[in-house]
């Protein structure tokens, strides 16, 4: 096999491995793509400054984030369906953060439920909710996120609506896979991912199957969740779940100034710069463009957190320079997942701090806190060519 070097080479193995309409889910964005596209692109205009003759030894990536120590400022972002890139995937990927030292965060729509993964871990885990209109759910789901005492609650603010992603719809995306033509030709060729998947009993979405009313099994689950998200939350019903959960709460999907300003004064213990790794509203400006405006914004008054596009540790350098505090890997650690499980997970993990750990070194730093401006050189008209929308 070849040696396994970047993030790259772990996807093209989970390409190979995993099931088309699931790569797919994870490999793409809505509509064209151009802000899918724009997250990982943007990073390849910021240039690093190269220091000499500084003293490079004892380095540390060592951060917090909400208050918790971690290996490095990089936690797990949620990603829906992860259970179905591998069989028990929260699980195995909630595991390999724990070993880590970094934080994971389990979707409201993954395959493994909530207490499947806090059985599993011994470390607490970040719980990701997305707002539903049955409040009965609603208040169970949170209640659920507190019995197993979850670090923190992840409320992703972006996805009231479903954006509309192709790759998906015409691939028929369902879990489990429904047994179509198409789909039992390309089944035929992912022995390995359907052997591991026949042994595990965790196929579904196991935070909603059984737990949400009228939802028994996967037959009346599509139904259900076109008609569950919540197209009238707005800062009072954030407001009232935040009381609801009583304990660290993190705002996710900020991408605009105001947005991010109101969000301070709300009292989020931090807030996720993103734009839902480019599957909601396709023409939105990467989350690295919008981070410097963001951070210039807010920067003194909370937690910045960004996510979007991140496929390497010297990714993870720009954005902690440019000025967060912590960043978030979803199809990194998706990738090492679907090619290798647990291993892969940790294999992408491992890569990353290498890059971060060899870019800061070379950048003349040597704590990953020092990080900032001096580290990096822009491209000219970088932040300017979007000037009439960033404030």
């Amino acid at each position: 096999m070849v040696a396994i070097t970047c993030i790259d080479d772990l996807k093209r193995l989970h390409r190979a491995r995993t099931p088309r309409m699931f790569y797919d889910y994870a490999e793409s964005g809505s509509y064209t793509e151009q802000t899918f596209r724009d997250n990982s692109d943007d990073f390849s205009r910021i240039r690093l400054r190269q220091k000499v003759a500084v003293d490079m030894s004892g380095r540390s990536t060592r951060s917090e984030m909400i208050g918790l120590p971690v290996a490095m400022p990089v936690g797990l972002a949620p990603v829906g369906l992860t259970g179905m890139q591998h069989a028990d995937g929260e699980i195995l990927a909630a595991r390999a953060a724990e070993n880590f030292g970094v934080p994971f965060t389990l979707s409201t729509m993954s395959i493994c439920s909530i207490e499947d993964v806090a059985t599993h871990c011994s470390a607490p885990f970040m719980f990701q909710l997305y707002v539903m209109k049955d409040q009965e759910f609603l208040e169970a789901i949170i209640n659920r996120a507190k019995a197993v005492n979850c670090s923190a609650l992840v409320l992703t603010l972006d996805l009231q609506i479903l954006g509309q992603r192709h790759k998906d719809l015409k691939n028929g995306l369902s879990a489990p896979p429904k047994l179509t033509l198409p789909t039992m030709m390309n089944l035929a060729t992912k022995w390995a991912w359907g052997f591991e998947m026949l042994k595990t009993k965790r196929r579904s979405f196991g935070n909603i199957v059984g737990h949400a009313k009228g939802v028994g099994d996967t037959s009346s689950l599509s139904s259900w969740t076109a008609e569950q998200f919540d197209e009238k939350l707005d800062w009072d019903k954030i407001a009232r779940i935040r009381d609801m959960w009583g304990g660290k709460l993190i705002l996710k999907g900020i991408l605009d100034p105001d947005d991010a300003r109101m969000a301070a004064d709300f009292g989020a213990d931090a807030i996720v710069v993103s734009n839902h790794g480019g599957r909601q509203l396709d023409g939105a400006v990467s989350s690295i463009r919008m981070l410097p405006q963001i951070v210039k914004a807010v920067g003194d008054q909370v937690e910045i957190h960004m996510d979007g596009g991140i496929r390497s540790g010297q990714d993870v350098l720009k954005a902690l320079a440019l000025g967060a505090d912590a960043t978030w890997i979803g199809r990194a650690f998706i990738h090492g997942l679907g090619a290798m499980g647990e291993a892969g997970v940790t294999t992408a993990l491992d890569i990353i701090r290498k890059e971060l750990d060899t870019t800061m070194a070379l950048c003349g730093e040597r704590h990953v806190n020092d990080l900032g401006l001096q580290n990096l050189l822009v491209e000219n008209g970088f932040f300017e060519k979007f000037a009439p929308v960033i404030r």
